[in-house]
């Protein structure tokens, strides 16, 4: 029997009644525990009795805790695989680790992958994807798991396991040790709720609406987070106005917090202590005591290690140390951590970032980028960043900003004037999230410097574009009106007021295209393209008109009216754009209706004409402007590639989703008759 079985047992005598685990209704007591660990190992053993590692491929939940701790209870090596890895990642792991079989949703597989050499006393290997995205696998010993657990009890205190809601994946080792482990140890109920049930179905994209209801749904006392999660949650206290009176501890690591990010959360009640840790030193290092005055650092180190400062600055860590890679032991001894820190008079360990991070630049300054990430990270505008620069004469960013139509540049321009001179940002450009699905993020939340950056080089700002619209383009997708015009299923009076609409905004689009060239008269390249526009929209409000006419419809009686209020809101913001800001803007106008003529020409004319009974004549609008516009559309990517002015780029990307949104509520206000209505 394992050390943790053991203690689980002996807590089962002292105080058998309490709730251990608790999971969609279901509730595991101290008392029931043991025997549902024995069961799961009979089940394991007899389905697989070979011995060997075994991998853990769910959800959090009782089933992955109870797997978990039958694999320690029979002394098997346990393979926890982070949700987020790719399915390649995973079977990559699991053929690394030599696993016999894989615990999965749909149950048990077998594998046959051969036996691998693992280091003496391997408990579990924690695999976390290396820079190539290629799983390393971190073998851990059940003393130094149950140290690290024990360690981060005795610092935070027994009575603050209450109630534990795991938000972080059960595969990644800062919550399995120190948040079910410590949960478990201390007597504490482990809230083993799914990630959906969170507003985590998407981890990347995180409903803080739904994840605070479920902390006050549960009672939850105690969450570990990483920053961005802390970010967005203070953020959404902030605006709701709501608080969360029963966490009396919420532990934040993986990454540096702004100071100004903890003060804030402090001021919405969320008591946030920050941690630092690594998982060759079996997750946590250092964590700050609750209540600690002074903010910043990341506490003292924990009793089961001891930490120093090397020469250069990094943090060396003694004591607790992992033992080796898959077929690689390592000798006992210190673990350099790469990361830069100092340790104060009071013994208090603060991070400045990684050792190979650090940036050198042209003017031989070095700075470490994690200092100038963590105050714009503490922007609202920013949700990830990173700095480079290195050889380079001034400092660059690529900034994830909090939403599409964000402008990240107060952000830049607050963080810059506290700055000095030599590290301010002197240009950023937008990027893609970093994710660690695709090699750009860590399993603990760091950013992948190398991969972020041959991404954004390879990524054309035309793709961009597409991406960091999609949102918007699927609510203009999503409008009933929309979606029946496609289909064909819109009765005749519906096509017809389509048309009116269409023809009130088409009779502007030259007068835009002149104001825009206006705009941008000293930009040659973007006039002689808006000259090729006007030549080529010029009149085709009257095809419009035609087609009213073939359609049995009054031309006369559309030209003299009045716009509908969204389509004359959507033309009114298009001018005062254009007059106003940046006139580059109207390209994203450009990309929004051309690339929706397409698709009506493409998949709704010839459906709407055979439902209606109509003849050609009647879309000559859609079909002639659709085939226009693919040609069009080819030439636009070509010219917005060529912009490499983070403004701009904004600009577009600001009036696209403003303008899909504008498009949208134009169909959505077309009174709607189905075709299979009509008489």
């Amino acid at each position: 029997m394992s050390t943790l079985t053991a203690l689980i047992e002996r807590r089962a005598i002292q105080d058998p009644d309490a709730v251990a685990l608790v999971s969609r209704g279901e509730m595991i007591s101290y008392a029931a525990l043991p025997i549902a660990i024995g069961a799961m190992a009979s089940r394991l053993e007899s389905s697989d009795p070979s011995g060997r590692p075994v991998g853990i491929r769910l959800g959090n939940g009782i089933d992955w805790i109870l797997a978990d701790l039958a694999l320690a209870r029979l002394g098997r090596v346990a393979v926890p695989l982070p949700s987020f890895f790719l399915p390649a990642q995973s079977e990559a792991a699991l053929v690394d680790a030599g696993a016999s079989a894989v615990l999965e949703p749909e149950g048990l597989r077998l594998l046959d992958a051969p036996p691998a050499t693992l280091p003496h006393g391997t408990a579990k290997i924690s695999y976390t994807s290396g820079s190539t995205g290629v799983p390393k696998g971190v073998c851990l010993s059940e003393a130094q798991l149950l140290a690290t657990a024990q360690a981060v009890v005795d610092r935070l205190g027994a009575e603050s396991a209450g109630r534990h809601l795991p938000v972080l994946p059960l595969g990644v080792l800062l919550e399995n040790v120190a948040g079910l482990y410590a949960s478990l140890l201390a007597g504490g109920a482990y809230l083993a709720e799914d990630s959906t049930s969170l507003g985590l179905a998407d981890p990347f994209r995180p409903d803080f609406a739904v994840l605070a209801e479920a902390v006050a749904a549960h009672r939850a006392t105690s969450l570990i987070l990483v920053p961005e999660l802390l970010r967005g949650l203070v953020a959404y206290l902030e605006t709701s106005g709501r608080r969360l009176p029963t966490l009396a501890l919420v532990a934040v690591g993986g990454a540096r917090v702004p100071v100004s990010v903890l003060m804030r959360a402090g001021a919405v009640g969320l008591p946030v202590v920050q941690g630092y840790g690594l998982t060759e030193c079996g997750s946590v290092v250092a964590i700050e005591a609750p209540g600690e005055p002074e903010r910043g650092s990341v506490g003292t180190p924990l009793g089961h290690v001891s930490v120093s400062i090397a020469d250069d600055g990094e943090i060396v860590v003694d004591g607790n140390g992992h033992l080796g890679t898959v077929g690689h032991p390592r000798a006992p001894g210190p673990i350099a951590t790469g990361d830069i820190g100092r340790v104060d008079a009071a013994g208090r360990l603060t991070i400045s970032g990684r050792k190979t991070n650090l940036i050198v630049t042209g003017y031989g300054r070095n700075i470490s980028p994690e200092w100038i990430e963590s105050e714009l990270l503490a922007q609202p505008e920013v949700v990830q960043v990173i700095v480079h620069g290195d050889g380079e004469a001034a400092l660059a960013a690529l900034i994830v900003p909090a939403s599409a139509t964000t402008d990240p540049a107060p952000a830049v321009a607050r963080v810059n004037a506290g700055l000095p001179a030599y590290a301010r940002i002197a240009s950023w450009q937008l990027s893609r999230p970093f994710l660690p699905v695709d090699g750009t993020l860590t399993t603990n939340g760091r950013p992948r410097r190398a991969a972020i950056l041959a991404r954004q080089a390879a990524l054309p700002f035309f793709d961009r574009l597409v991406m960091q619209t999609a949102e918007a383009r699927g609510r203009l997708q999503a409008v009933p009106q929309l979606q029946a015009g496609l289909k064909g299923q819109i009765g005749l009076s519906t096509y017809l007021a389509y048309l009116a609409q269409a023809y009130h905004h088409v009779r502007h689009t030259v007068p835009l295209m002149q104001a825009a060239r206006a705009g941008l008269a000293d930009r040659l390249d973007l006039v002689a393209a808006l000259d090729d526009y006007i030549a080529e929209e010029t009149g085709h409000e009257h095809w419009i008109l035609d087609d009213i006419r073939a359609a049995g419809g009054d031309p006369d009686a559309v030209a003299a009216s009045t716009p509908a209020p969204e389509t004359a809101a959507m033309v009114e913001h298009a001018y005062r754009t254009i007059r106003e800001g940046n006139p580059v803007a109207f390209f994203g106008m450009v990309f929004v209706l051309e690339g929706t003529s397409i698709a009506l020409a493409q998949q709704g004319a010839e459906a709407v004409r055979s439902s209606l009974g109509l003849p050609p004549e009647a879309f000559r609008y859609l079909t002639s402007h659709g085939a226009l516009d693919q040609e069009h559309m080819r030439f636009f990517e070509r010219l917005v590639n060529r912009l490499d002015d983070p403004a701009d780029q904004l600009a577009i990307l600001a009036m696209a989703n403003r303008i899909f949104d504008l498009f949208a509520a134009i169909f959505a206000g077309i009174p709607m008759e189905h075709s299979h209505e009509l008489a």
